[in-house]
């Protein structure tokens, strides 16, 4: 299982805030924090600052990197931004949030991954737009698959994102990426499936509650990367539990050092 800390982006208050102050020891806190809460890989994302965005992105590796060790998921719509990002990328292989099928985003970025042999999150978008159905997410994931493995990308190197829509503008908006999410699992041995899980409970009351409920199901259909806050207990209760219930856990060790460390009760 792996875990992109979504801690460091500029859309959070609390980062935003520390970057226009220069606040590097607050930055460093928050990546050692995600680290020591079982974060794989840190996500980096300052797209909120548009006009300085490269900039800001260079300062902020620089103060992450000092404060953990783990490798980076550069995050950004500015391919100069992840750029940026990716040239002080260390800790290991860096990854990129996100590669596309539309034909600008896609020739943006498939150097980038060639360039600093990232792994890469492929979404499930492409020139006709946003999936509206589980045939449209497995019909793109196909398209992608193939076309980023014909350019020499492992398998094993690729996560496909089914585009997760909320759950209050449509009740099968569900069940369409758990059914989808099952099915590339299935058809591609080797490649990873990951998303974001705020946007299942967007507008709806209890959200964290949906969004645990959620990395449940989508785990037990095969997912096995996520982009979320490590550092909520109640999230990573829901994970650990999980992760023990279903074989992944060899002797249940991780669930009970997790009980040890006070995660749970």
């Amino acid at each position: 299982m792996e875990i992109i800390g979504e801690l460091i982006n500029t859309s959070r208050k609390l980062i935003s805030e520390a970057v226009k102050k220069k606040d590097g020891q607050y930055i460093r806190y928050i990546a050692k924090l995600q680290q020591e809460s079982g974060a794989t890989y840190i996500d980096v994302n300052c797209g909120t600052f548009m006009q300085a965005e490269v900039e800001i992105m260079k300062w902020l590796v620089d103060n992450v990197l000092k404060g953990c060790s783990l490798p980076l998921c550069i995050d950004s719509p500015n391919p100069l931004a992840l750029d940026a990002g990716l040239g002080k990328s260390q800790n290991g292989r860096p990854m990129i949030n996100s590669i596309t099928g539309e034909d600008e985003r896609w020739s943006a970025v498939l150097p980038l991954i060639k360039k600093y042999n990232s792994k890469i999150i492929a979404l499930c978008i492409d020139n006709t737009g946003m999936p509206k159905t589980q045939e449209d997410r497995l019909r793109i994931a196909e398209y992608l698959v193939s076309r980023l493995t014909d350019e020499g990308i492992d398998i094993h190197d690729i996560y496909i994102d089914p585009l997760i829509k909320p759950i209050s503008a449509g009740e099968k908006h569900g069940v369409e990426v758990l059914d989808a999410i099952e099915e590339i699992m299935a058809k591609y041995p080797g490649i990873h499936t990951v998303c974001g899980l705020t946007n299942i409970s967007y507008s709806l009351p209890a959200r964290k509650l949906l969004n645990r409920t959620f990395m449940i199901q989508t785990m037990a259909r095969g997912m096995d990367s996520y982009i979320l806050d490590p550092t909520d207990n109640e999230m990573r209760a829901s994970l650990m539990a999980s992760q023990t219930l279903m074989g992944q856990d060899r002797f249940s060790r991780k669930f009970i050092k997790g009980f040890r460390d006070g995660i749970y009760k």
